[in-house]
This record gives C-alpha cells, structure tokens and sequence, in this order.
C-alpha cells in the first residue's frame, strides 16, 4: 500500500530530475558557446537562474514532506540525497553561467594558440560526458554507474594541471586567452568535481553507502 508520503517523494525526484536535465543543455550551451566562440551569455543566464529556482522549490518539497510526514530513516536518506543532488545540479549551472560570463568579457577562444582550443575543447567534452552520467545514473539510481565518475574526475584533475605546466611553459605574457583559458579550465575542475559529488549522493540514495569519489 502507498504511503502518504510516497507521491511526494516522487514528486521530489521528477522535479531534481528536470533540473539535472536543464542543468546539463545549460552546460552544453555554455561550453559549446565557449569554444566556437558564440554569444549565448542572456539564454545561459536566464536557463541559469531556472535551475537555481528549481533548487528553491525542491529544498521546499523535501521541508515539506519532513514537517508534514514526521519519514522514517530511509526516506530521510533519500530527502537528503536530493537536496544534496539539487544543490550541486545549482552549481553546475552556475559555473555554466560564469564560464558564459568570460566569454562575453574576454571573446573565448578566438585568439588563442591551437593547442589551447584542443586542450580546452577536450577537457570540456570530458566534463560535460560527466554531467551527463550524474544525470543519467540518478535516473536509474545506478550506483555502478555514479562510480564511473571518480576515474574521470581524476583524468579532469589531471588535463587541468597539465594544461597550467603547459600554459606556464609556453605563455609568453598575461593577455586575455590566458585569463579566460585559466578561469575556463577551473570552472571545468570544479564541475566535475561536483559530478562527483552527485554521484556519492547517488549511491547513499540507492545504497546507504557513504563513499567518497574524490
């Protein structure tokens, strides 16, 4: 028999769901902007300020459904699951948005070497195949594949500073690519960094196991 209850968690989970999904075109439009060197900075910020809205309205449900519900154990694990999941979908979002913003300031890529537009176009396929695994694995609540996100996130760590020796080597001054290359790239480490966050979040939700990925 359904429990009063259980129509608001499932509300919950759609509703982090969507924004994952939003959180995820918002990235891809960022990055993709980014390189190509296309002004998207209005739709990034208006689709931004969408996932930090709908990061409101699911630490509204999750409050909700604990004062009118009295849950048990198991659903508090999966309240906090989710407001947790919320919170980092609102990061990447955000991060989209200043990585938008240095674009808008700084023209992106266009007047960078080759091998800066190569290095940063990799590493933001790399993050963004992330995102979407982070999606993809609450969907399903796949602990396994929420794991696969600590080797990436330690190859992002790994082309993040090898791309600073690089830049540290051959840069022959502080102009505007090596500004917005090195802001980008950190942005970049820190998405996936909160891929990872996700991903532990998915496996207490669907386990009860606290793991760390990083």
């Amino acid at each position: 028999m359904d429990r009063l209850i259980d129509a608001g968690l499932e509300q919950l989970a759609n509703t982090t769901i969507r924004m994952g999904e939003l959180a995820y075109r918002t990235v891809s439009l960022s990055l993709r902007s980014y390189v190509d060197n296309v002004d998207s900075y209005q739709q990034v910020c208006d689709q931004s300020d969408r996932v930090v809205l709908m990061q409101d309205q699911a630490e509204d449900m999750a409050f909700e459904l604990i004062a009118r519900f009295q849950p048990v154990a198991s659903d508090l694990r999966v309240l906090k699951s989710y407001m947790k999941i919320a919170y980092d979908f609102a990061r990447y979002s955000r991060y989209a948005f200043d990585i938008s913003q240095v674009q808008k300031r700084l023209d992106g890529l266009e007047e960078c070497d080759d091998w800066i537009r190569r290095s940063i176009g990799e590493m933001s396929e790399t993050v963004l195949s992330m995102v979407r695994t982070s999606v993809d694995s609450l969907k399903s609540h796949d602990a396994k594949l929420a794991r696969t996100l600590s080797e990436t996130e330690n190859h992002v760590d790994e082309m993040y500073f090898k791309y600073l020796d690089r830049l540290i080597e051959t840069a022959p001054a502080t102009n505007r690519c090596t500004i917005s290359s090195v802001l980008v790239v950190r942005y970049l480490e820190r998405i996936a960094d909160h891929a990872t966050y996700i991903g532990e979040s998915i496996i207490y939700l669907a386990t009860g196991e606290k793991v760390a990925l990083r």
